[in-house]
């Protein structure tokens, strides 16, 4: 094949490709070129066995969205890539004690692991009195979503919290 007056093989444009992929893998880290560099790198081996143009298209396509579509999701899920867990994502579940009332359309406080946070009710319009023992839900932007617990008697509270 003949690029700007030179001669290249289909080979080292493979190899290219490949080379290519990675290298946009290592900026991104998003887990998905790496399986279309592993396609050229199929499709590079198939050209040092002179085989067709066209079926090294066709096999560096296939094996390429083939790894996408079935290994993708298994390596994200592994690896845990483009999902930091941060410390305040580790609330979510916990349990504390409501210290100043949460009212309707109106934030209250949490005591939790020993500090007070701010804190709303999951539904807009309940009143959580101080003494109730909740459980975080959600935390939208510094405050936490919060949702009393169930089966417990009002002012019951753990001296952990």
């Amino acid at each position: 094949m003949t690029i700007g007056g030179f001669t290249v093989s289909i080979s080292i444009i493979w190899l290219i490709i490949a080379v290519i992929c990675l290298i946009i893998e290592t900026i991104t880290v998003g887990l998905t070129t790496v399986w279309f560099a592993a396609g050229a790198v199929v499709a590079l081996i198939l050209s040092l066995f002179d085989v067709s143009i066209p079926v090294q298209i066709i096999v560096f396509l296939a094996v390429s969205i083939c790894l996408l579509v079935f290994t993708r999701k298994i390596f994200v899920n592994k690896l845990k890539t483009g999902s930091e867990k941060t410390n305040i994502d580790a609330l979510i579940g916990c349990e504390g004690l409501v210290v100043r009332n949460i009212g309707d359309f109106s934030a209250g406080q949490v005591k939790l692991n020993g500090q007070i946070w701010t804190a709303v009710g999951r539904d807009p319009d309940a009143v959580i009195p101080s003494g109730t023992p909740v459980r975080v839900i959600a935390i939208e932007g510094v405050k936490l979503v919060v949702e009393p617990l169930k089966g417990l008697p009002k002012g019951a509270s753990d001296t952990s919290l």
